[in-house]
């Protein structure tokens, strides 16, 4: 066979394979595009058999991301065979680099240990308020590797599932009820029973306000420039904040009805 039968001949294989490789790469692209909608179209019917059995709001999140992730996966898998990679070449491939991928991916498959964890015993819910590693936030979600909050001032803040299970965190919402605490400070000389009078008068006009455990109003601290009176109260979770800060208000503006006065810090000289 001379040389140019030869080139030929390989001409012939290259532009077989390369239709080849065209038809299946045009298969690939459709059965991409294909298995797209097909994983949001299981993805919202999960999502509503989730809803019509009424599971958890934090369950639902964890088990969508990871059903997606799964089915973007099978996804790929599918598409790399179309594309000519045999299985066995992949399972191969996997199993030569499972050591390698196991110790790159230890802190994400702890995350997502963590993440069921965190899923079983339900330290927080989606929803709750909590504080953790010196930030606070709404729990958004709860995916398989990450929590999500959103702060106060509309942050979105991924905290890794791992560190949530082991650092200290606090919940504000798994209580049903809270205490709210003022210090209000007073000038010498006024009298602390009228002081007193008055504020159970405020405290008796907010109805969200609860009587159980009863409100506490006691004199706390003689300081430099002022008596401190300690306010406590108890209002359900939800009213919090609403309590808080009306009831500030209705305490300012009665004071000065009643002429108590606020101090101010004062320095005296002896000549």
């Amino acid at each position: 066979m001379g040389i140019t039968q030869k080139l030929s001949l390989m001409l012939e294989h290259l532009i077989d394979g390369s239709l080849e490789f065209g038809k299946n790469l045009i298969f690939a692209i459709i059965v991409y595009f294909i298995g797209r909608y097909v994983i949001k179209f299981l993805m919202r019917l999960i999502e509503k058999i989730m809803l019509r059995r009424k599971l958890d709001e934090t369950l639902r999140s964890f088990v969508s991301n990871l059903v997606k992730v799964i089915l973007q996966v099978t996804l790929f898998v599918f598409i790399i065979t179309i594309l000519g990679v045999r299985g066995s070449s992949i399972m191969a491939l996997v199993a030569s680099a499972g050591l390698g991928i196991g110790l790159a991916l230890s802190g994400t498959l702890q995350n997502f240990a963590n993440g069921v964890l965190l899923l079983l015993f339900k330290p927080y819910r989606v929803g709750d308020y909590i504080e953790t590693q010196g930030i606070g936030g709404t729990v958004k979600a709860i995916q398989i590797f990450h929590t999500i909050l959103v702060t106060s001032d509309n942050k979105t803040i991924y905290i890794p599932n791992g560190t949530m299970s082991s650092s200290l965190m606090t919940n504000f919402n798994q209580q049903k009820t809270r205490r709210i605490e003022w210090n209000i400070g007073i000038e010498y000389g006024e009298s602390f029973d009228k002081v007193r009078q008055t504020i159970l008068e405020v405290i008796g006009t907010e109805k969200r306000i609860l009587n159980s455990p009863e409100p506490l109003i006691e004199l706390n601290q003689l300081a430099d420039s002022q008596v401190v009176v300690i306010v406590r109260v108890w209002v359900k979770v939800d009213n919090y904040w609403d309590v808080y800060f009306a009831t500030n208000k209705k305490i300012y503006e009665t004071f000065n009805q009643k002429g108590i006065n606020f101090p101010f810090p004062q320095l005296t000289i002896h000549q």
